[in-house]
């Protein structure tokens, strides 16, 4: 209802002496967030540094230094975390990571 439907509502309520209760639309309540999931990247014998570094970029749009960062994390201790998103984004990177046959694991962050 526009502004100038309800001041004529309010002025014909007040004419006529009559009380009409209206209804309100419900407050807006904060959408809840989604848990979050991380994404990691393992290291392997089969993928060339430069190779990940570049799938790395290219899907996640890291930037290079973060990008040679997290794959020599991996080189070294065996797992680097890439990034924390939600469940079902967190899976389309793991799908699009197989896809360069890059091994990749979510799990609840």
């Amino acid at each position: 209802m526009s502004d100038e439907n309800r001041e004529q509502l309010h002025d014909a309520e007040n004419a006529a002496g009559v009380a009409v209760e209206r209804e309100f639309a419900p407050s807006k309540t904060q959408p809840k967030k989604l848990p979050p999931f991380k994404l990691l990247l393992h290291n392997d014998d089969e993928n060339t540094f430069e190779r990940v570094v570049l799938a790395i970029i290219k899907l996640t749009g890291l930037t290079t230094e973060d990008a040679i960062e997290r794959t020599m994390e991996a080189h070294e201790t065996g797992v680097s975390l890439l990034l924390t998103t939600h469940r079902e984004r967190a899976e389309l990177y793991q799908e699009q990571f197989l896809t360069y046959q890059i091994t990749t694991t979510i799990e609840p962050a």
